[in-house]
């Protein structure tokens, strides 16, 4: 089965209110293009706070879900039949924080959510004073479009997450990110690619762009195969919605070429998930 999925690859003005509606048109278009899902980056529509270091005041950006800017992605969702993902700054009780991506149906249905499970505490980075770790596991939502799992930032560098999406059935795994970090440029793509291989999956790569304080977000979303090619990439520094073609089928075809998944030995790697063990 062949499925056009849209990256809205955009930068961050300090209004929200703008950053919503270009979101909106964003979606327009993905939708003139033949997508039937759409995902933005990481907190797409507020500046990147995490820059700022400690500062209670971004606190007031959170809000709940579903809540007004969950609500206003679901009516256009539905309107235009698109699945849309989103990023944002979830507020789920006293004190209770997440950076957390809510997946809403081409019926405007609230599918679920899912937390950043890997909270980073780098240059430029100050994410472990406004997220807590999240709770929801890894879960897979079944979009009628593809069935989806998500990783947020952070989370893909960990072949855990990426693991245990595929387990639990991702098709396309998506990662909502802001990526600034020049150190990572150097294996932007080759990481993303090898844990496509590695679990014979689609992976997309949405950043943000634009220049935030002393940062610049480079762009570069990109989207790989399930034999790890890069099969279309956007440009560096740029905003741009970058539409591309995926055929399902080859997940299929990787696994019968490739098959991991079969000879794995998870019995033997009990190991892993114990920090004191060097029995492996």
């Amino acid at each position: 089965m062949k499925i056009k999925i849209a990256l809205a690859q955009v930068s961050a003005s300090e209004s929200r209110e703008e950053n919503i509606r270009n979101a909106l048109v964003l979606m327009e278009q993905a939708k003139k293009e033949d997508a039937s899902l759409i995902c933005f980056p990481e907190m797409a529509f507020d500046p990147f706070f995490p820059l700022v270091r400690a500062d209670k005041r971004y606190f007031a950006l959170a809000e709940p879900i579903p809540g007004p800017m969950v609500k206003r992605f679901q009516k256009k969702a539905k309107e235009l039949e698109l699945v849309t993902i989103i990023n944002m700054y979830e507020h789920a009780g006293p004190g209770e924080y997440y950076d957390c991506s809510p997946v809403i149906g081409a019926d405007g249905r609230l599918l679920g959510i899912s937390r950043m499970m890997h909270i980073a505490e780098l240059p430029n980075y100050n994410e472990k004073f406004y997220y807590w770790e999240g709770n929801t596991g890894f879960p897979v939502f079944d979009t009628g479009v593809a069935k989806v799992g998500i990783a947020i930032c952070y989370d893909r560098h960990f072949p855990e997450q990426m693991r245990a999406l595929t387990l639990n059935g991702a098709e396309i795994i998506l990662v909502p990110t802001a990526t600034s970090t020049s150190a990572l440029e150097q294996i932007w793509e080759m990481e993303i690619q090898a844990a496509a291989v590695a679990n014979q999956v689609f992976i997309a790569v949405v950043n943000r762009v634009g220049i935030e304080g002393k940062v610049m977000f480079f762009g570069r979303s990109f989207v790989t195969n399930p034999t790890g090619e890069v099969v279309a990439r956007a440009e560096e520094g740029k905003e741009e919605l970058l539409v591309t073609e995926l055929d399902l089928d080859l997940i299929e075809q990787a696994r019968q070429v490739l098959p991991f998944l079969r000879d794995r030995r998870p019995e033997a790697y009990g190991g892993l998930s114990d920090v004191r063990s060097k029995a492996i």
